[in-house]
């Protein structure tokens, strides 16, 4: 039997007639037409990738809107454009923070970070981001805000593209599209009250005006800050300010005090300052109070205007990158307040104004700033070389502790140096005072039964550990006067009736 090889066969019809070619025939045609193609492509033009690619972004901010309340993703998309008429590689796209909370794919390509990514002539390609949410993990794990920046490198420049999303079910305040914008909050001069058992989250700029913030007892108020950029001016996020016909009334209890604080709870954020912008009481902001309250880890804890008025008592300022509390020509009464970790002065009296402290400790460590500062006038410069505006000052200062590691922690400063005594009426008694050389001065040689703190004398149980309770030995014990009005003190333990002691605290065995 003669064997013949097998071959495949490709039959065509032509005129009713079939062509039969072999597979041999059928490669070399195919191999004709890709060395054609071949030779096509490499007439293509190269990805431009030089340093001037223009490209550009449908969105500068990608919002995941969605607030969970238990575990859930969600994906989101943006997309870039070429605006170039010829194809282009942009060098790189990743995410700040590696990855941490979102994740992204380029154009079928995932990763935290996308090398050589090709756009052809006038196209554009997507990416989408995704982020996974657990509102039940710890605010450590999964804060309020989370946040982080997809950046693409398009050659001299950087395009950044801002990732929010909201990790935890609570009330943002005035809303989740808030960052970077300045709200107002108005209610024709009737009250709004804080009183949601969930967290409240103050993002952006909160303007109060023609209505009063109710703020009750326990309630814990976190606030986003950051760098804002609006309309061309750059400021500091996270601010409760208000207006004139604003106001607040933020009243807490020794058990359940009211805090305001930023919203990265995270343990390396314990102690950062500076973490947003603060409160303020603008010009003529009356009635204002503030007691049993935790203000910590902003920029400036509590800044007072002209005219406006504060009741601040039972309450802590700490961990502020500037002042604790700012007087600006303003009516603060202060009682029974902690001021310290303050990255100036923890309070700082301007421009006169009318201030009462009663048993009020200062403890103005690690800054160069004086603890507290107190001046009838300001000046339109720096150098107070041109324009000086002067403004009566009225200070009564009583059973206060103004404390700290520089050689002096209470500064007077008087424009008329004493030649006008109603321009600089200062009254202290009953004060421990870190003074090395204002004890000849007037204002403080006059305090009556006032105590220059030494380095040798005791006053607090632990600085490193940052407790201001009273030492066994302090010198502050049984040396304040009493005063009927306050028979308690920060946490509520009673007064000696007749021999109280100097500070926030009264000594307890």
């Amino acid at each position: 039997m003669k064997l013949y090889p097998y071959r495949y066969n490709v039959v065509m019809k032509t005129n009713k007639r079939s062509v039969s070619w072999s597979i041999q025939s059928y490669i070399i045609l195919v191999g004709m037409i890709s060395g054609l193609l071949w030779f096509s492509s490499c007439e293509r033009e190269e990805p431009y990738s030089g340093s001037d690619i223009m490209i550009d972004v449908s969105m500068d901010t990608l919002r995941f809107d969605t607030v969970f309340t238990t575990i859930g993703s969600a994906t989101r998309s943006i997309k870039v454009y070429n605006l170039e008429d010829r194809p282009i590689t942009i060098s790189g796209m990743r995410l700040s923070d590696e990855g941490r909370f979102f994740r992204m794919n380029v154009d079928g390509t995932s990763g935290s970070e996308v090398n050589d990514v090709l756009i052809q002539p006038n196209d554009s390609i997507y990416i989408f981001a995704e982020v996974t949410v657990d509102p039940d993990l710890p605010l450590s794990i999964s804060p309020f805000i989370i946040e982080e920046q997809l950046i693409i490198d398009s050659g001299e420049r950087e395009i950044i593209v801002h990732l929010e999303a909201w990790g935890q079910n609570a009330n943002y305040l005035p809303s989740k599209q808030s960052g970077g914008t300045i709200n107002l909050l108005s209610c024709n001069l009737q009250d709004i009250v804080l009183d949601d058992p969930k967290p409240y989250v103050i993002y952006g700029v909160l303007a109060i005006d023609s209505c009063t913030l109710v703020i009750p007892s326990g309630t814990h108020i976190y606030v986003h800050g950051g760098i804002a950029r609006n309309d061309g001016s750059i400021y500091n996020d996270g601010l409760l300010l208000f207006l004139k016909d604003g106001k607040l009334r933020a009243e807490g209890n020794v058990d359940n005090p009211i805090i305001f604080e930023g919203d990265r709870l995270e343990p390396s954020f314990n102690d950062v300052s500076g973490q947003w912008a603060g409160i303020r009481f603008l010009a003529e902001s009356s009635d204002n109070i503030i007691r049993h309250t935790v203000v910590k880890n902003s920029i400036i804890g509590v800044r007072v205007d002209s005219l406006a008025s504060l009741n601040i008592s039972e309450s802590m300022i700490f961990n502020t990158a500037s002042s604790g509390l700012i007087g600006y020509n303003a009516t603060i009464k202060a009682t029974n307040c902690l001021f310290y970790n303050n990255g100036g002065s923890s309070i700082q009296c301007i421009y006169g104004g009318n201030y009462d402290i009663r048993y009020c400790t200062i403890a103005n460590y690690n800054n160069q700033a004086q603890g507290l500062v107190m001046t009838n006038y300001r000046c339109s410069d720096a150098q107070c070389l041109e324009d000086i505006f002067v403004s009566p000052l009225k200070t009564r200062v009583i059973n206060s502790i103004i404390d700290g590691n520089g050689e002096e922690e209470f500064i007077l400063d008087d424009i008329y140096n004493g030649e006008e005594p109603n321009e600089f009426d200062i009254s202290l008694t009953h004060n421990i005072i870190k003074s090395d050389s204002n004890i000849d001065i007037d204002y403080l040689a006059a305090c009556d039964q006032c105590i220059f703190k030494q380095f040798t004398d005791t006053l607090f149980v632990d600085l490193s550990e940052a407790s201001f309770k009273l030492d066994t030995n302090s010198i502050a014990e049984q040396k304040a006067i009493p005063i009927t009005d306050v028979l308690t003190d920060i946490i509520g333990t009673l007064r000696d009736f007749n021999n109280p002691d100097i500070g926030c605290y009264e000594f307890q065995e």
